[in-house]
């Protein structure tokens, strides 16, 4: 059997979303970008006005609202689509100011637990792939493959740039490698689950490869433990 749960961890602009939606297509997997949570819960406290900053109200939100994660439902490019409280947030998590804040709310003890439960019970239906930052460590420390995606910061912020220049916004490059850096420093940091390689995780270096030279390399890892 083909290992039933494959967790792809990494920092940001690592490719963790593109690899891990092109595997679990493969596959015929579920593709769960965990992340997309924290997202959400970062949306939806901005849109309400709730502060970032305000520990207690961004938990209690965060166990309040209903997040349903669903295959796409509509075709405008979509790798998913998430609703809160049944509405449709899939492209307003991606903003410039949910990338500004979203890893504050990761950091938080209480939304943390208040997803990870969530995550674990869907990732332990077997057949996924999930991504994030601590699938591999602490979301589902038992996945039959953990993989660590890594890239330069360099190459993370060129791929972001281009990204975010695709969906019309005008940033400069320097101004969103500075927000990667920040992103690697409060994700490897944080006291709760920080960002950190699985010891039995392989690691993979993207700096230097093309989407579908990282796919290959995936998917000849996801074959040699077929058994």
């Amino acid at each position: 059997m083909l290992p039933s749960i494959i967790a792809i961890d990494g920092p940001a602009a690592s490719g963790k979303s593109t690899i891990g939606a092109a595997i679990a297509e493969k596959l015929g997997y579920l593709y769960f970008d965990t992340g997309v949570m924290y997202r959400a819960v970062t949306c939806v406290a901005l849109a309400r006005a709730i502060p970032i900053a305000d520990e207690a109200a961004v938990t209690a939100l965060a166990e309040q609202v209903q997040i349903d994660f669903l295959k796409p439902t509509l075709n405008d490019g979509r790798q998913f689509t998430i609703l809160a409280d049944g509405q449709d947030i899939t492209w307003q998590i991606r903003s410039r100011e949910v990338d500004a804040y979203v890893s504050p709310v990761s950091a938080y003890a209480g939304v943390r637990r208040a997803l990870t439960a969530q995550q674990r019970r869907i990732g332990l239906r077997g057949n996924v792939v999930m991504v994030g930052r601590d699938i591999g460590t602490v979301v589902l420390p038992e996945a039959d493959l953990k993989i660590y995606l890594d890239a330069t910061e360099e190459e993370r912020a060129r791929r972001r740039h281009r990204e975010r220049l695709a969906r019309g916004e005008q940033v400069e490059y320097e101004a969103v490698r500075q927000e990667i850096r920040r992103r690697d420093e409060i994700d490897s940091s944080r006291a709760v689950a920080p960002l950190k390689q699985a010891n039995d995780a392989v690691y993979l270096d993207s700096t230097n490869l093309s989407v579908p030279e990282v796919i290959a390399r995936v998917m000849q890892l996801v074959t040699a433990r077929d058994c």
